[in-house]
Order: C-alpha cells, then sequence, then structure tokens
C-alpha cells in the first residue's frame, strides 16, 4: 500500500519534471530558429550590397579617385573605407572605419540599423593605410562575417585560398597569407592588436618574433620591415576568451 502511494507522489513531479524540459527544449528551438532566420536576413542585405559592386569597373575611378565599382556603395555610406574578399569562401564585405569611435559598426549594420552580425570594421589605433591594417569581424555561427576564417588554421586551406584582397576607394590591393595563430586574450603576452604601427624596424622585430611563436604554419614567416601587413581578426571557441587572427603581406603596388 506504501508503495502504491509513493508511485503515485511521484506521476506529478515527473510530469511536471517533463513539462520543464519539454518548454525548455521548446524555447532553445524558438530562441536557434529566430537566430539563423535574423542571421539569414542580414547576409540577403549583405549578398545585396555585394551585388552592388561594379567589378566590369576595372580600376576606372571618378573625379575625385574613388573606384567606381564602389562609388556607389560610398555615396550610401561615407564610413566605408574598403572592400574585403577571399575568393573561393563567404569573405566578400565592405569595411567601416570610424576612428573617434572604432566599434561603432559592432552591432550596425551598412544602412546603421541594429544587426547582431555587425559589419567588418578596422580597429582603433590603424586605418586603411596603416602599416598594419587590423579588422575585426564577428565568428557567427551560419560562417557569415569571419565564421569561415579559422579555416585558415590549416596549410591546406592557406594553400587554396593564398589571396585576400582589401581594396580601398581609391586601389586596388592583394595580400598573401603569410601567418595565422590562435590566441587567448586572457594570457595576453602577445597584444598582437596594439601592433598598429610596424614602420620603426626595432617594433616590426618585435612584432615578427611574437608572431612566429605563435603561428601554425610552418618555417619562416615572410616579411620584413617596410612590407605593410593586413591582420584579420575574430573570436574563437578553444578557450573563454580566445581569439583567430591570419596576418597576411601586400603584394601589390
Amino acid at each position: 500500500m506504501e508503495q502504491k502511494k509513493a508511485k503515485k507522489r511521484r506521476r506529478p513531479l515527473e510530469r511536471i519534471v517533463m513539462l520543464a524540459l519539454l518548454a525548455v527544449l521548446l524555447v532553445s528551438a524558438f530562441m536557434l530558429a529566430q537566430y539563423y532566420y535574423t542571421s539569414a536576413q542580414e547576409q540577403a542585405a549583405n549578398d545585396a550590397l555585394a551585388a552592388q559592386v561594379d567589378t566590369d569597373a576595372g580600376d576606372e575611378t571618378d573625379e575625385d579617385g574613388v573606384l567606381l565599382r564602389y562609388a556607389a556603395l560610398w555615396e550610401q555610406n561615407h564610413d566605408m573605407v574598403g572592400w574585403l574578399s577571399i575568393e573561393g569562401t563567404v569573405i566578400d564585405y565592405p569595411v567601416m572605419y570610424t576612428p573617434e569611435e572604432p566599434e561603432y559598426y559592432l552591432h550596425l549594420a551598412f544602412d546603421g540599423s541594429y544587426a547582431k552580425s555587425g559589419c567588418l570594421f578596422i580597429g582603433d589605433g590603424s586605418g586603411p593605410d596603416a602599416s598594419n591594417i587590423i579588422i575585426y569581424g564577428h565568428h557567427m555561427k551560419d560562417d557569415s562575417m569571419f565564421g569561415t576564417l579559422v579555416d585558415y588554421g590549416t596549410e591546406d586551406f592557406r594553400a587554396e585560398h593564398p589571396i585576400v584582397r582589401f581594396d580601398t576607394l581609391y586601389e586596388l590591393r592583394e595580400y598573401e597569407v603569410i601567418a595565422a595563430f590562435y590566441y587567448d586574450m586572457d594570457n595576453d603576452d602577445f597584444p598582437y592588436y596594439q601592433y598598429t604601427d610596424l614602420s620603426d624596424e626595432a617594433v616590426f622585430d618585435e612584432y615578427l618574433t611574437s608572431l612566429s611563436r605563435y603561428n601554425v604554419y610552418a618555417g619562416d614567416i615572410d616579411a620584413a620591415c617596410g612590407d605593410q601587413l593586413l591582420t584579420l581578426s575574430t573570436c574563437n571557441y578553444h578557450t573563454d576568451n580566445g581569439r583567430f587572427v591570419v596576418v597576411a603581406r601586400r603584394v601589390t603596388d
């Protein structure tokens, strides 16, 4: 008799636990669906921007020296300073630059509306003509923005995608990937984000020594003081406060 009563007491509790678990599952599924729906909308907006790039214009410029391929986009938003693309990947986005508030586009779309994925932007202390141009972007779960940047963690991917294009408004540019590394911001013994000016040889050598220590690629790094570098940085989840960073050297004048 006592056992039957105990079973009856357990049944309502079991139902409550099951209902609670079901509620958590439904909420999680809804949030995940909402995330991917929003991400798809944001990526569609970025695809629409890419569709406005007039590659047929080549290196032609307008009377102000702005490349015609980007002139229409620049007219829409003067915070745009260039375009970043990597052939064979989804990375194909405008790059924003707001030196007074470097992270202004962290969660803003090109048109100024809220966007979880934000825009690619040039970081604090750097610039489109700096000796080390540092561009930041979100590591999105749907692989948009810099979500696929971590693919450069293998030699094979670098061999297949050696060139990063970063065109400014005024000139077409290509950069060759020379290094990539995983980093823990909580360790922070190599504050790569502070090396925005590498024009001094001693500073460059210091930077290169640390970069070589973290580089995932074998062999020496093909760079010398006076080269313009392009650094792409995104969050990574190998640790709580992780980053993944790709460094490229300019190969066009």
